[in-house]
């Protein structure tokens, strides 16, 4: 389906909403769509399904150790191919952020889940790919029997040919989505639909609607190194490429979902003499991309992961990286990313496990700080006790 195409079919769905209201529409959507969860979406996409964890137990599962630290430091997209494992994880601050997030949707509504007319077919077509996934990946968590999706971890039911999409997935999986399509006029990828609850300082609201070059228009270097790279990249991509990739930064506490007019943001602009390491933590937004293989629709997906600071005293190398980074790194990037405000503490401690690394000899001495092979993990982190 090209952009002429995708355009008719969408203003056709929009003509429908407007003459004949939502409960028509969905009438239509449940006789499109009916036995929607026979369609293969793994063979569809070309992406194979994920391994079942039959055995999973999502109270004691962890996250892997996304490390994402490379060096030298510059603005790039940084790509790499999706493991099909691990699209959406599940980890043991489960019922934890899914309660979370429902408490940012009751509060503060479109600024946290809203669509634009003509993403319905997307916002469903993803919903049912997500759940496709679940029930494969953990299927003693998630079963479908349609219209019904039961969460086994929460011990609740969707309706998924009554409830919106979006909605779906934010009571059952704790990761954001975030839907484009090829704006009619200009063809570029404007974001169309999102539910967001791990945002910080932008909501859903300031950026449906916008081209992708208006979504990063405060990203460092982006115009200059990345849009018309990136633009490309999105006309181009095929279903069965996804990737992966991830940013971090060093954040007081664990802020979820941060607005400019937050207090916690105050943070942000003072070094606080009696801030302790134990308060500080790394936090990972762990992203996907990857194209739908009806709408054609590009879905940029992520979830926010924290970690303590301290637990890199125990991880080689990764002292050194981010040393390095925090030190030397370019002074635009680093001031987007904000770490300043915990400099102050983290550099001396930094310094000090760097020392402790190669005297245990987990470092070489004078080692040259570079990207690790292992990059996004660090060595050996495969041989601590883990399930996936």
């Amino acid at each position: 389906m090209d952009v002429v195409q995708l355009s008719l079919c969408s203003l056709f769905f929009v003509a429908l909403l407007l003459a004949y209201g939502r409960p028509f529409l969905d009438k239509i959507y449940a006789t499109v769509f009916h036995g929607r969860q026979n369609v293969d979406y793994f063979k569809l996409s070309g992406v194979p399904p994920p391994n079942p964890l039959p055995d999973f137990d999502v109270d004691k599962a962890k996250a892997r150790p996304y490390r994402p630290f490379r060096w030298t430091y510059h603005q790039t997209m940084s790509l790499k191919k999706m493991e099909p494992d691990y699209w959406l994880e599940l980890e043991s601050t489960y019922r934890e952020r899914v309660a979370q997030r429902k408490d940012l949707y009751r509060k503060h509504g479109k600024k946290i889940i809203d669509a634009l007319p003509g993403s319905e077919l997307a916002c469903r077509e993803l919903m049912d790919m997500v759940i496709q996934f679940l029930c494969v990946r953990y299927p003693n968590q998630f079963q479908f029997s349609g219209p019904i999706l039961y969460n086994r971890i929460l011990n609740t039911q969707s309706n998924v040919d009554k409830e919106n999409p979006l909605e779906v997935l934010n009571n059952n999986v704790p990761e954001d989505f975030l839907l484009t399509l090829p704006d009619p006029k200009t063809g570029l990828y404007t974001m169309v639909a999102g539910v967001c609850c791990s945002s910080l300082g932008w909501n859903v609201a300031t950026k449906i609607g916008k081209p992708l070059k208006e979504i990063h228009s405060v990203v460092p270097d982006y115009k200059e190194k990345m849009e018309f790279s990136m633009d490309r990249y999105f006309s181009k991509m095929p279903t069965d490429k996804p990737i992966q990739r991830g940013s971090w930064g060093l954040e007081v506490g664990q802020p979820l979902w941060l607005q400019d007019d937050d207090p916690h943001f105050a943070l942000r602009i003072t070094q606080d003499p009696n801030l302790k390491i134990e308060d500080i933590y790394l936090r990972v937004d762990w992203q996907t991309l990857r194209r739908l293989p009806r709408s054609k629709s590009i879905v940029f997906n992520f979830k926010a992961l924290f970690t303590p600071f301290s637990s890199f005293r125990n991880e080689s190398h990764i002292p050194h990286l981010v040393l390095k980074v925090l030190t030397e790194g370019k002074k635009n990037l680093m001031e987007y990313k904000g770490t300043w405000h915990i400099e102050h503490k983290v550099i001396p401690v930094l310094k000090e496990w760097c020392k402790e690394q190669e005297e245990k000899g987990w470092v070489p001495e004078n080692w040259e700080v570079r990207t690790l092979d292992e990059d996004p993990y660090f060595p050996g982190w495969d041989d601590q006790e883990r399930m996936f």
